[in-house]
C-alpha cells in the first residue's frame, strides 16, 4: 500500500492518530481544569508507567486541552543533575506569554515580569548546564519577592504571583513536567511543598507530572504528604479493544481494513504497549501488498519492526550501560523469566553473579540514574522498558 497514506506514529512523544484507551484520564482532566477555573480545590496530577506506552503523548495531551481552555501553560523535561529553577522559569514564560496579551491591567503583567525575572536571576552559574537563557523582558527583576534564593520559598510566591494573574482572567496556570523522577530530591522536596502551599491556597495552577513506575515512590520520599498532595494515574499498555481501536480507526480513515486474524497477531506481537503498536502497525501498512491487511502480512513485517526496535528502542539503551552495568541486566533478564511484572530481588541478582550484593551497588545506581531500571520496593528492581528483558535474552554478551 502507498506509503505516504500510511496513517501510523510510532515516533518518541508523537500523538498517534487515535489515542485509543485514554478517555478517562482525558475526562479526569477536563473536571480538573473546570474546578480549578471555578476556585475549587483540586490536586495536581502524576502519570507515572513504563517507557513507550504514552506518557509524554499523553501529559501533551493534558497540556492542549489545558489550551483550549484559554489557560497559560508551559512544559519542562527535567534532567538529571539539573536544578528546576531556569527550566520553571522558561516555562512560566510561556505561559504568561500566553496569558499577557489578554490582561487589560499592563502593569499587573509587568509586574509579574519583574519577579519571574528575579527568580530566574537567582539560577546559580553551575545549574545553568548550557542554558543560555534570560528573561526576555525589559522590565527590572524585582527586589523582595521570588528571589531569596531558597527554592522553595520563591516557587510559592512565583506560582501565587502568576496564579493570581491567570485568576484576573478565570483562568488557571498548568506546569507540566515530563520525566519527573530525574528531578533531585532537594527540588522535588521544594516543588512539593510549592504544590501544598497554592492548594491550600485553592490558587488556579497545577501541576501535571510524567515519570517512571517509581516516581509515586520518589515523591513520597521527597515529602510524606505528597501522597494525598497529587492525583496518581497509573499509565499501562492497552486493553485489547483500545488497541483494535488504535488501528483500525487509523486504518478505515483511509479505507483500509484488518482481518480479524490480523488484529489477533498484532496484540500478541505488541502486547498492547502503544509505541510498539504504532511502529508494528507502521511496518505491517508499508509490506502490506492490498486491503484488507492479513495476518500474513504482518507476518511478513514483524521481523522489519523487530529488528527496528532491536536498533532504536532497545539496543540504544543498551549501548549507553557499561559492562558491568550490562552484566547485571543480563543477570535480571535470565531471573525475570515469567515473572509477571518483571521485578526481581536484588539479592538473587548478586547470588546469580556470584558476587556481595554491596559490590553491585554501583551498577544498579548507575542503571537507576541512566533510567534503565527502576526500584518500585525495596530490595527490587525492574526494567523500565517492557520486553527489555526478552530483548537480552537473545542477545549474546
Amino acid at each position: 500500500m502507498d506509503p505516504i497514506r500510511n496513517p501510523y506514529a510510532p515516533g518518541a512523544g508523537q500523538r498517534p492518530p487515535e489515542l485509543a484507551g485514554r478517555d478517562t484520564e482525558v475526562r479526569q482532566f477536563e473536571v480538573v481544569l473546570e474546578r480549578v477555573a471555578a476556585g475549587r480545590p483540586e490536586r495536581s496530577l502524576v502519570l507515572s508507567g513504563l517507557r513507550g506506552v504514552g506518557k509524554t503523548v499523553l501529559l501533551n495531551t493534558l497540556r492542549s486541552q489545558a489550551i483550549k481552555r484559554a489557560w497559560g501553560t508551559g512544559k519542562i523535561e527535567a534532567r538529571p543533575d539539573q536544578s528546576i529553577r531556569l527550566p520553571i522559569a522558561q516555562a512560566m514564560h510561556t505561559a504568561m506569554r500566553e496569558l499577557g496579551h489578554r490582561h487589560r491591567d499592563d502593569d499587573r503583567v509587568d509586574q509579574f515580569s519583574a519577579v519571574l525575572k528575579a527568580f530566574a536571576l537567582r539560577t546559580a552559574q553551575n545549574d545553568r548546564k548550557g542554558i543560555r537563557w534570560h528573561p526576555p523582558v525589559d522590565v527590572v527583576a524585582a527586589k523582595g519577592r521570588a528571589d531569596s534564593g531558597d527554592l522553595e520559598m520563591d516557587l510559592i510566591e512565583l506560582f501565587a504571583d502568576a496564579a493570581d494573574l491567570a485568576g484576573d482572567l478565570s483562568v488557571g496556570v498548568g506546569l507540566f513536567i515530563d520525566e519527573m523522577q530525574d528531578i533531585s530530591t532537594d527540588d522535588l522536596s521544594a516543588l512539593c511543598a510549592a504544590c501544598h502551599e497554592i492548594s491550600q491556597q485553592s490558587a488556579p495552577l497545577v501541576v501535571v507530572g510524567a515519570g517512571l513506575p517509581h516516581l509515586p515512590a520518589v515523591l513520597s520520599a521527597s515529602k510524606s504528604y505528597s501522597e494525598r498532595l497529587f492525583r496518581y494515574i497509573r499509565v499501562d499498555r492497552l486493553a485489547r479493544d483500545a488497541c483494535d481501536r488504535a488501528l483500525m480507526i487509523p486504518a478505515e480513515s483511509e479505507d483500509v481494513y484488518f482481518e480479524d486474524e490480523a488484529l489477533d497477531e498484532l496484540y500478541a506481537q505488541t502486547d498492547g504497549y502503544p509505541y510498539f503498536v504504532q511502529a508494528f502497525a507502521h511496518a505491517t501498512w508499508d509490506h502490506a501488498p492490498a486491503s484488507p491487511i492479513t495476518v500474513k502480512d504482518v507476518a511478513v513485517a514483524a521481523p522489519e519492526a523487530s529488528a527496528e526496535l532491536t536498533v532504536g528502542f532497545f539496543g540504544s539503551r543498551y549501548e549507553r550501560a557499561t559492562p558491568a552495568e550490562r552484566e547485571y541486566m543480563r543477570a535480571m533478564a535470565e531471573l525475570g523469566v515469567g515473572v509477571a511484572d518483571g521485578s526481581v530481588p536484588t539479592a538473587e541478582v548478586a547470588s546469580t553473579l556470584n558476587r556481595k550484593p554491596q559490590s553491585l551497588s554501583p551498577a544498579r545506581d548507575g542503571l537507576i540514574k541512566k533510567g534503565l531500571v527502576f526500584s518500585a520496593e525495596r530490595g527490587t528492581v525492574a526494567f523500565t522498558v517492557p520486553h527489555f528483558g526478552k530483548f537480552l535474552r537473545t542477545r549474546t554478551a
